[in-house]
C-alpha cells in the first residue's frame, strides 16, 4: 500500500511533449561508440575486453531510448551494470567499465526529467542497485564511494529541478491563457448581449407598428435578421478562439440521449448499462448536456477505478420538474477516495445550473454519484 502523502509521487504523470530522437542525439552515440572502440583499443588496462565493448556499446545506444522509454532504458543498463558488476565482484577482477560508460549519469537525468512518478520510483531503484554493486566491486574508500553516488544521483536531481521549472512556466502560461480566455468570454458576452438588445428593441418597434405601417415591420425584421447574423459570426468567431483547436465546432453537444451511447462504448468488464425512463423531452440543452458529460465521467471513473467490479448502472430519471441521475457500480471500496476533478468541475456545473450532486460510497459496497437538476436549468 502506498500513503496518501506519498501517493501524488507514485500517480504523477509523465511531462507532456517529450522529444524523441534528435540530430544532436545521433551526433553523440555516434562520438561515444567510437571513443568506446579507441578505449578497447588503445587502453591496456582494461579486463575482459570483449565484455566491456558490449556493455559500453550497450549503454552508448540505450541513450537513443532516454526521453521516449525512460524506465526501460534505466532497467535494461541497470540490469546489464548490475550483472557485470556481480560477476567482476565475484571474480574478483575490479571494475570493467570503460570511461565511456560514465554517459550512464544521462539515464537518471532523462528518467526524473521525463518519466511518470512510479517510473522515477522504479528505475532510481534499480540505479542506486547497479551503482551499490559497481561501488563495492570496485571499493576504495567512503569518500569515493559517496563521491561515486553522488554522481548519479547529482543528475537525478538535475533532470527533477528541469522538470519541476518547466512545469512551473507551463502553469503560468495557462494561467496566462485561462485570463485571456475569460477575457474573451466577457467580450462575447457583452458582444452577443448588445445585439440581443438591439433585436429585442427592433422586434417590439415592429409588433406595435405592424398593424399600421407593414412596411416599417418589414423593416425592423431587416434589421432583426442583420443583428441576429453578425451576433452569430462574432460569436462564432470568439469561440473559436475559445476553443483548443482554434474553431468552432458546427456538431450539436451531446444530449441525454446520448447517454446510451455509453455502454456501447465501454468493452469488456464491467459491463456499463443505461436505462432513460420518465419524461426527458423538452430539456434545455445546457441540462442535457451537463447531464451527459456527468454521467460519462462517473462511468469513466468506474471503469478505471472500480477494483472487481462487474456492472455499473446508469438510471436517468425524468420528473416533471427535475432529472435525477443515478450512476453505481458494485466494485469494492478499498483503495477509493473522493471525487476526482472531473467531478468537481461537474459539481461546480451543476450548482450553477441550480441542481445538486453527492458522490460516495454505497450502502454495501461500491460508488453512487447521484445527480439532481432542474428541467429549466434554472440558477439557484
Amino acid at each position: 500500500m502506498i500513503p496518501d502523502v506519498l501517493r501524488p509521487l507514485w500517480t504523477a504523470p509523465r511531462p507532456a511533449r517529450a522529444p524523441a530522437r534528435l540530430r544532436r542525439d545521433w551526433v553523440l552515440v555516434a562520438l561515444l561508440a567510437v571513443a568506446a572502440v579507441l578505449e578497447v583499443v588503445l587502453r591496456p588496462d582494461v579486463t575482459w575486453r570483449p565484455v566491456a565493448f558490449v556493455l559500453a556499446l550497450g549503454v552508448v545506444l540505450a541513450l537513443l531510448w532516454r526521453r521516449t522509454h525512460p524506465l526501460g532504458a534505466a532497467l535494461a543498463v541497470s540490469g546489464a551494470l548490475a550483472a557485470v558488476n556481480l560477476a567482476a565482484l565475484f571474480a574478483g577482477v575490479g571494475d570493467l567499465g570503460l570511461w565511456t560508460t560514465a554517459c550512464v549519469v544521462l539515464l537518471p537525468y532523462a528518467l526524473c526529467r521525463w518519466g511518470s512518478g512510479r517510473e522515477v520510483v522504479l528505475g532510481l531503484a534499480a540505479v542506486a542497485l547497479a551503482s551499490a554493486l559497481g561501488i563495492a566491486g570496485d571499493w576504495t574508500s567512503v569518500a569515493d564511494a559517496v563521491l561515486e553516488a553522488c554522481v548519479v544521483l547529482v543528475p537525478a536531481a538535475v533532470g527533477a529541478g528541469v522538470r519541476f521549472a518547466a512545469a512551473s512556466r507551463s502553469r503560468g502560461r495557462d494561467e496566462v491563457r485561462l485570463r485571456e480566455r475569460e477575457q474573451l468570454a466577457r467580450e462575447l458576452h457583452d458582444t452577443v448581449a448588445h445585439h440581443v438588445s438591439a433585436i429585442a428593441v427592433r422586434a417590439q418597434a415592429g409588433r406595435v407598428v405592424a398593424a399600421s405601417d407593414p412596411a416599417a415591420a418589414v423593416d425592423a425584421l431587416r434589421v432583426i435578421e442583420g443583428e441576429a447574423s453578425r451576433a452569430l459570426t462574432e460569436m462564432r468567431l470568439m469561440v473559436g478562439a475559445l476553443r483548443e483547436d482554434g474553431a468552432a465546432a458546427l456538431a450539436p453537444q451531446r444530449g441525454v440521449a446520448d447517454i446510451e451511447l455509453l455502454a456501447h462504448a465501454a468493452s469488456g468488464s464491467p459491463r456499463v448499462e443505461v436505462e432513460l425512463t420518465g419524461n426527458l423531452d423538452d430539456l434545455r440543452p445546457a441540462v442535457g448536456a451537463a447531464l451527459y458529460r456527468l454521467a460519462q465521467e462517473a462511468v469513466t471513473n468506474a471503469v478505471r477505478h472500480a477494483r472487481h467490479a462487474s456492472r455499473v448502472g446508469v438510471l436517468v430519471a425524468g420528473a416533471d420538474d427535475c432529472v435525477r441521475l443515478t450512476v453505481v457500480d458494485d466494485g469494492d471500496l478499498h483503495g477509493r477516495s473522493g471525487a476526482g476533478y472531473g467531478l468537481v468541475g461537474m459539481s461546480e456545473r451543476v450548482t450553477l445550473l441550480g441542481g445538486t450532486l453527492d458522490a460516495g460510497p454505497g450502502a454495501e459496497r461500491g460508488w453512487t454519484v447521484a445527480a439532481v437538476l432542474p428541467r429549466t436549468g434554472a440558477v439557484a
